[in-house]
């Protein structure tokens, strides 16, 4: 397909490292708040020196750290549960149905969609070595199957993520007192702004439900009628073994080892999850906390020992380096833009060309062009949340719809955007080119589906 090659040279030749793309968004904060904002009374080398003050402030924010350290774990914890023995006898037990290439792409988009919902971390990994899995056995048995579509299968949860339960921006608005922070303190409706916004509202909302079980049958569904089209692939194979799965003599104390010690802590921590949950279930209050505490738990129960445990999370925490570095500059884009007001003048003209209608799809289209550039959910909350936070209150646009629109037009583009979707071609042993037809489909259908959601429900 000639467009998805144009896709992957245009991110080859022209999309730098994420990295380097938070840095350049960097100087063109400087630069626009520099032209936009300086005050008449004060010098230009005088405010230049402000602007670095509020940039610096920004970068060190001690509870935007927190939110990135929370979103680390997700993504380690999520990682580290695939890597556990009952992960991996689920995936096993799930290859057996796959007999073909429509209905293993049906399988394992939709069960990857599923997982995903749950967490993104688990969900981007499960899908990996779900496609990688269903390939091998394909391979041992004979079978003909399309590897591309099955890999591009096994990448569709990152379409679905960020209106689910470990999504950056619902998870985090559910926490006292976020949502206010996002914007200056004398913010005219800052009053209107609630305290949170519980999960009742956005993840478990009828229509987000809704919404993505319909996503999840459609493009489920499409690829299983482009699986009974498409001819099969050529690959070869070994077995795929992680590092976590590898036995590594350490000489560890027998304590390390100990499936008692192990499994006792787990429900230790499941225990102290419980009283914590149940004691406000009502309230639907699933903070990045409580959601890692969960994981926590259930990762050190499934793995039986810490050893096994410590050794997952090795494998797993090169995940987060991206984020580890990445989240402080775009904490640090939103200290200009908050101090120098500049959140005012975008959610400003966002106003003056929307309407309470719009607006959300508005949202939806930025959300999708700034995931190009900003590969992050949380990084892209902190930086666009505040614009779309005002920019609902002033036309009057419910804010669990304004920040679930946001979160639709993140995760969309996550089928152009090959970031994510590395580490799937690592376990997998595909390319990008050879997923991209498929996931730009998905995009699509996903696109058409919350488009007229925003707009219908």
């Amino acid at each position: 397909m000639k467009i998805t090659k144009i896709i992957e040279n245009i991110f080859k030749k022209y999309i730098p490292s994420p990295l380097t793309i938070a840095v350049l968004l960097t100087f063109f904060t400087i630069i626009l708040a520099l032209l936009f904002t300086k005050p008449n009374d004060v010098n230009t080398p005088g405010y230049f020196l402000d602007v670095l003050i509020f940039w610096e402030k920004g970068l060190w924010n001690t509870n935007l750290l927190v939110f990135a350290y929370q979103m680390m774990l997700i993504l380690v914890l999520g990682h580290v549960l695939v890597l556990s023995k009952p992960m991996s006898n689920l995936i096993a037990k799930l290859t057996k149905y796959c007999t073909n290439t429509a209905n293993s792409a049906f399988i394992v988009s939709s069960v990857t969609m599923l997982v995903s919902f749950f967490n993104w971390g688990l969900g981007l990994i499960f899908g990996a070595l779900l496609a990688r899995r269903v390939a091998e056995d394909a391979q041992e048995k004979g079978l003909k199957l399309n590897y591309p579509l099955i890999g591009a299968s096994g990448y569709v949860g990152l379409m679905v993520w960020h209106g689910g339960i470990s999504g950056s921006a619902p998870i985090k608005i559910n926490e006292e007192g976020h949502l206010k922070s996002m914007v200056s303190q004398d913010y005219l409706h800052l009053a209107k702004i609630p305290e949170v916004i519980n999960y009742g509202q956005t993840v478990f909302s009828w229509w987000n439900l809704l919404l993505f079980f319909l996503v999840m049958l459609s493009v489920a569904s499409v690829f299983y009628f482009i699986g009974k089209k498409v001819k099969p692939t050529n690959f070869s194979l070994e077995v795929y073994k992680s590092e976590a799965e590898k036995e590594v003599n350490t000489g560890a104390e027998k304590l390390d080892s100990s499936k008692f010690l192990g499994i006792l802590f787990g429900v230790i921590i499941l225990t102290a999850f419980g009283m914590r949950y149940f004691s406000d279930v009502k309230s639907l209050k699933i903070t990045p906390n409580l959601i890692n505490l969960f994981m926590l738990g259930l990762a050190i129960i499934l793995h039986g020992n810490f050893k096994q445990f410590i050794k997952a999370i090795g494998v797993a925490i090169s995940d987060v380096s991206g984020i580890l570095i990445q989240f402080p500059l775009y904490f640090g884009i939103m200290g200009i833009m908050n101090s120098t007001g500049m959140v005012t003048l975008v959610s400003d003209f966002f106003v003056s060309i929307s309407t309470e209608v719009t607006l959300p799809i508005f949202t939806f289209f930025s959300a999708g062009i700034v995931n190009i550039f900003v590969p992050s959910g949380g990084g892209q909350w902190i930086v666009q949340g505040p614009i779309v936070l005002q920019s609902a209150l002033e036309l009057g646009v419910p804010l669990p719809k304004a920040i679930m629109a946001l979160a639709y037009g993140d995760q969309i583009t996550n089928m152009l955007q090959p970031f994510w979707a590395l580490p799937l071609l690592g376990i997998t042993k595909l390319k990008a080119k050879e997923i991209l037809p498929y996931t730009s489909i998905a995009m699509l259908v996903g696109s058409v589906i919350y488009i007229l959601g925003l707009i219908i429900l």
